[in-house]
């Protein structure tokens, strides 16, 4: 495989961006080798500078449920600039997109758009303090909220991936308002709260972890967290800026049926477009400013163009909830497949998923939270990421970051992964 324009393209770019690229996964060192540089993406398929095709399941980290360069979201985006690009004033679509999440998920009675979920994640714990009158709040061990400050202890995906799970440049002050919890431990919170009485503003976690790889909430944990939150008066935060939208049109809350305080939204909202929001009940959402008392603004805030991509596929999805079975279907048919392939091979390696969300855990043990994701063998992923993009199948490049699926997966595509994935495993063990 001839990566040669990447590579000029990543030495150059080395001496003009921290690490060659603009956010640390990209940059390949979990896996080896160096990045790949994109050209174009249609379908179920990426295009690199040296014109390598592969097919790919990361959907730029999820927005692209339906796909790559979907003509229905690109007219959408293309008859909106036909008015401009950016106002820094309110236009119709950020009410129409705002009512019909409203009308989706299932925690929101109003919602503020930003411009990512690293916004999204900060503003609602800022809502939180300031709706409570309280400084602290607990947030999960290897959960990722973005690179707000924090957030960055404990954390997971980018961070973890480069072997320095607690970020320098975070002060000691902000790090003591975070306290942290191991996922699936309901006793662990209440030794927090107890520990912490009267001090604690809100409870934030992904409901379903994507990055640290994909984990699953242990049956009875959310529903306990909701009792604990309710019964102590702190705010509970869904983080679904990964799982919104794409595990049901109300997510995981309406998967589940535990409804947060408040959610925190991204990815799909913006139809690939730069956007987030951040949204809950009437009442703590009427304490954000200019209707309340706690500040926070963005002169791209509902952008027209994001706002025109977030409403052709909310639209879409609203219209069609046929769709999540497709997506599920498409999930079910990789996972057991992959399952299948490593069963014959005599590989017990770890496959979790939900919908059209999974990961593969280079490990035997069961994977529920943080430390058991981190039993997995980081080494080997980085050998089978590398033999499976050598097949034309381009895999995130941590092994502590979910994969995501689109309907652009047919049969045949998912049958070329399937054979991909076994001649991969093949080589990687030496079987």
């Amino acid at each position: 495989m001839n990566i040669s324009k990447s590579k000029e393209l990543f030495a150059k770019a080395q001496n003009f961006i921290p690490g060659g690229v603009n956010s640390p996964v990209r940059a390949f060192r979990a896996v080896g080798g160096e990045p790949l540089f994109i050209k174009k993406a249609d379908g179920a398929y990426l295009y690199d500078e040296d014109g390598n095709k592969f097919i790919e399941l990361i959907n730029s980290w999820g927005p692209m449920l339906l796909g790559h360069n979907n003509p229905m979201i690109r007219e959408a985006v293309m008859e909106a600039m036909n008015d401009g690009t950016s106002f820094g004033a309110p236009t119709a679509r950020e009410v129409e997109i705002a009512e019909l999440i409203v009308s989706m998920v299932p925690s929101v009675e109003k919602v503020r758009m930003v411009n990512s979920g690293t916004e999204a994640t900060m503003s609602a714990i800022r809502v939180a303090r300031g709706y409570t009158g309280r400084d602290k709040f607990i947030k999960m061990e290897g959960h990722y909220h973005g690179h707000g400050d924090s957030f960055l202890i404990a954390a997971g995906s980018g961070a973890m991936t480069m072997g320095d799970p607690d970020s320098p440049g975070v002060t000691k002050g902000t790090a003591k308002d975070t306290l942290i919890a191991p996922y699936n431990n309901l006793e662990a919170i209440e030794t927090l709260i107890a520990a912490n009485p009267g001090e604690v503003a809100a409870l934030i976690l992904e409901p379903i972890p994507g990055n640290m790889g994909l984990c699953l909430p242990k049956e009875g944990y959310l529903e306990g967290l909701r009792d604990i939150c309710t019964r102590e008066g702190i705010v509970l935060i869904f983080d679904e800026v990964m799982t919104g939208f794409r595990l049901a049109k109300g997510g995981a809350q309406e998967v589940f049926g535990v409804t947060p305080d408040m959610t925190t939204l991204g990815k799909i909202i913006g139809g690939g477009m730069p956007v987030g929001a951040y949204g809950g009940k009437r009442e703590i959402m009427e304490f954000v400013s200019p209707e309340g008392p706690v500040y926070q603004a963005g002169t791209l805030s509902g952008n027209p163009i994001a706002m025109a991509a977030g409403l052709a596929m909310l639209r879409y999805l609203n219209d069609h909830p046929e769709v999540y079975k497709e997506l599920n279907h498409i999930g079910a048919s990789l996972t057991d497949g992959i399952k299948s392939i490593n069963q014959e091979l005599g590989l017990d390696y770890t496959v979790n998923s939900m919908g059209s969300m999974y990961s593969l855990f280079f490990t035997d043990s069961s994977v529920f939270d943080f430390e058991s994701a981190k039993t997995s063998d980081t080494g080997l992923f980085g050998k089978y990421f590398q033999a499976m993009l050598k097949r034309g199948v381009y895999l995130a490049p941590s092994q502590f970051e979910s994969l995501f699926l689109s309907t652009a997966l047919n049969d045949e595509v998912i049958d070329q992964i399937l054979v991909a994935h076994k001649e991969a495993m093949v080589e990687v063990t030496g079987l």
